[in-house]
Formats: structure tokens, sequence, C-alpha cells
């Protein structure tokens, strides 16, 4: 039992609380925003250092991966990322869950997605906005406030001496000075530091994410392209939760250091597995919870995720009446009794797993 438990006991040492995972979980579900307003420029490629921890755990902790996958069986809907789905008149339709990255192993489709995705005669995904670098910063520079402090507050103003030294010395680690962020929102400063290295310099060279990539097919054949939020939503969104919320998990996320490339890793080989009822059980093995993070999440959970569910649901009714849509959206929407599956269902429509 020398191993045991080695990968969660390196997170416990670090002091990691369940809010770090929330900025992991919206590297997938909702990042996408800030990361397409980037703009592209030359760039040299960088090589991802990521490791996938489900293999580490199996040689230093196979009890502990086993519960992982024994929990991950249970979760509603989360074995399975491409979904069919039918109403009687109409033509199928389906729902592909995303992952909001460019890494070149999520760019290719396996064969059932992309028969899916030639015979709609409609894409969908989550919002449109992010198609147009323009449009995107125009709404940005239209709501400053919900991606910068427009009043007195700065960012280091609002934390604790001692978590301004973690802040400091991480961002003067990654070449960012602390001055430079000063007006920015701590979710905002959390996605420059979120996403690996090597998922940055794809971006910026002008490497399209997943998302972006079924959009543009979707064009280039003549395909209807919609959308089933605004940005501006989304943005507002994040922008609600506590402040405290978000300054803690940018301070988790930064006590992460290299791990979060090990955590992002594992969760693109989670996706390319088909399983995205074990993204949970895998961060509860990998960070764990403190007590005092427990309603911060649950406050996340519902504006993030499963309002946004709701909101999804809702809008993705009428292409589904009509036929012959592709609805495509971030994979951790997908499963759980709150998820799209579920709340499709409720809605009368039948949803069967392709894979």
């Amino acid at each position: 039992m020398k191993h045991s438990r080695t990968v969660s006991d390196r997170a416990a040492d670090a002091s990691l609380r369940l809010v770090a995972t929330v900025n992991v979980i919206v590297v997938a579900a909702f990042f996408i925003l800030l990361l397409l307003a980037m703009p592209a420029r030359a760039e040299e490629p960088v090589a991802c250092t990521g490791k996938n921890l489900l293999a580490r755990m199996e040689t230093e902790d196979p009890q502990a991966l086993a519960a992982i996958r024994a929990e991950a069986g249970t979760v509603e809907n989360g074995q399975a990322m491409l979904w069919r789905i039918d109403k009687e008149g109409a033509a199928a339709s389906y729902l592909f869950g995303t992952m909001h990255m460019s890494d070149p192993r999520l760019l290719e489709l396996p064969d059932a997605v992309r028969s899916a995705l030639d015979e709609a005669s409609t894409v969908v995904i989550e919002t449109t906005d992010v198609l147009d670098q323009s449009k995107m910063m125009a709404a940005m520079l239209a709501n400053p406030e919900l991606t910068m402090f427009t009043d007195e507050r700065t960012l280091t103003g609002l934390l604790s001496d001692e978590d301004r030294a973690v802040v400091e010395a991480a961002l003067a680690a990654r070449g960012i000075p602390l001055g430079s962020i000063q007006k920015m929102k701590p979710w905002v400063v959390a996605t420059m530091v979120a996403l690996p290295a090597c998922e940055l310099a794809r971006k910026a060279s002008g490497q399209p994410v997943l998302d972006t990539m079924l959009a543009a097919e979707a064009t280039d054949a003549g395909k209807a392209l919609e959308g089933l939020e605004s940005a501006v939503d989304q943005l507002a969104a994040m922008a609600s939760l506590p402040m405290d919320f978000h300054i803690r998990g940018l301070v988790d996320t930064l006590k992460l250091g290299p791990m979060m490339d090990d955590i992002i890793e594992t969760m693109i080989v989670l996706y390319l597995e088909g399983e995205p009822g074990a993204f949970w059980p895998f961060f509860r093995a990998a960070l764990p919870a403190d007590d005092g993070s427990a309603a911060g999440f649950a406050l996340f959970e519902e504006t993030m995720v499963t309002a946004r569910n709701r909101t999804m649901a809702e809008g993705a009714q009428p292409f589904l009446d009509e036929g012959g849509a592709f609805v495509a959206v971030g994979a951790l929407h997908l499963p759980g009794r709150d998820g799209l599956v579920a709340l499709l269902r409720q809605a009368g429509y039948v949803v069967e797993p392709v894979r």
C-alpha cells in the first residue's frame, strides 16, 4: 500500500479545494468565449506536457481507479458522446458533446459523428457569437463590467497577503506581471493560467477548437448554422457568481501548478473514451474538496451547468422539431438527471445513444 492514494494525497497536500475544479470544468464547457476572443498570430508549436492521471492511478492506486470507473457507470446518460434524437414526423437529429479545445485528437471525428454531421441540414452550437471575433470583442467592450473591474476595485486589493504572494509568484513564473492584470476579473485571469501552453499556442496560431471546426464545416457545406445562447448571456452568468468564489478559484487553480495540464490531459482521455459520466468521479478523486467550498460550488453548478442545460434544451427544440439537426454543446451538459439528454426525453423526444 506504499503508493495508495498518491494522486489524491498530492492534491490534498497542496490544500486544493473543489473550487479549483470549477476552472477545469469551465475550460471544458465555457472558456471558448475568451479563448476565441484572442487574436491569432504566428506562434511556434509548443509540446503538450500533461500526463494521463488515470494511467498513473492504474499503477499507484488501482482501487481508486476502480471506484472512479464504478461511479461513472452509475451516472445517468454518462456513457456516450453522440445521441440520436427522434420525433414522429421529423427526420432524425443528433446531439453531440464537444470539448472546447483544439487538440488534434479531438478534431478527428469518429465515423458515426462524421456521418451524423454530413446528414444534418442544420448545425447548432452553443453560441455563434464566437465565430466573429470583432463581434465578440464588441460585446465585451459594450459590457466591460462582465470581465473587468470598472470601479475602484483591483484584483490584488481583493487578495489576502498570503493569496497575493501565491498569485504574484505563479503569474511571474508564467511571465505575466501582476500589474498588467489588476483590473481583470479573477475568472478572466484564470483563463490565462488554466489552459496548457500548447493549447494557447495552437489558438494563437489560428488552430480551430472543435466547435468552430464543426461550424466552419457546416458553413462550407451550405448548411444552416444556429446558436443556443449569446456570448453576453454566458459572460453574465459567470460574472454573476460571488467574487469570493472567483478569488478562491483563481488562487487554488494557481496552486495546482503543472498538475493542471495533467487534469486537462486526463479529461481529453475520458472524452475520447466516450465517458462524460466519468468527469465528476475523476474530479472528486484528484481534487478533494473542503467543507467550505460546497455552497459556492452548488451555486456554480446551478448557474453555469444546470440553468444553461434548461436554456439549451428549450432553445434546441425548434431545430429538433424541424428535424435534421446536429446539436453540438460541451460534453458536460449531456449526462445526469438535469443533463440535456434527460431534459429532451422529458420534453417528449426519443433520445438514444449512438457512441
